[in-house]
């Protein structure tokens, strides 16, 4: 049987430590969560490899890599407010609950909702709570928001995001065009948002956020 705290111990030291991550905060949030939690019961053997996992309809558990040197580059304070857009099965927000004052997390239905929720309270987190709406659309009842997190890439980000963001507010999202896939940060200016290219990564576009097929004729 796998020695599940040794194998989280091993992806901070193998992948995260060797790959830029050199927020002690984020280290110490990834090690007291168990990714293996988060995934189907069949691939818990494998919640620590560094790539992404499946977990179903279309949706991905992150790669510790990508997923680590996204919130690094989020700069999250403690006394931020986070949403956290299409939430992993409720482990990206229990990670980033560690991290900011409040998160919400948004999920694409009740039955989703449900699922993260009962993560949530397993993990005795009191900070954060899921609700079910439309991803592009955001959360705007629980904004405006420090920061956005987009687990999955997107083919562009919907203006709605950054509405809701508050002065000095970061979006960290992967945008995938083609074959050309980065993670991005943008920053909210005093009303103009500001975009930066932090890094190369692959992962699978969110299936709330694929550009719609065009029609020929």
């Amino acid at each position: 049987m796998q020695d599940n705290a040794n194998a989280r111990l091993n992806m901070v030291n193998s992948q995260l430590l060797t790959n830029k991550l050199t927020d002690d905060r984020i280290t110490q949030a990834l090690l007291a969560v168990p990714r293996e939690n988060f995934v189907p019961k069949a691939l818990r053997g494998v919640a620590y490899i560094d790539e992404d996992i499946a977990l179903g309809d279309g949706r991905y558990l992150m790669e510790p890599m990508a997923f680590a040197r996204m919130l690094q580059a989020a700069e999250i304070a403690p006394s931020d407010v986070v949403l956290d857009v299409a939430c992993a099965g409720g482990y990206s927000t229990t990670v980033l609950a560690q991290l900011a004052s409040t998160v919400v997390g948004l999920e694409v239905d009740d039955v989703a909702v449900a699922a993260a929720e009962a993560q949530l309270a397993a993990m005795n987190v009191d900070n954060a709570a899921v609700v079910a709406g439309e991803l592009r659309e955001g959360c705007a009842d629980q904004g405006p928001y420090d920061v956005i997190f987009v687990n999955g890439a997107v083919a562009e980000v919907p203006e709605a995001f950054a509405g809701q963001l508050a002065k000095g507010g970061r979006i960290v999202v992967v945008e995938r065009q083609g074959p050309v896939s980065q993670a991005i940060l943008y920053c909210n200016r005093d009303g103009l948002l500001s975009r930066r290219e932090l890094f190369d990564v692959m992962i699978p576009v969110l299936p709330s956020f694929q550009m719609a097929e065009e029609f020929q004729f």
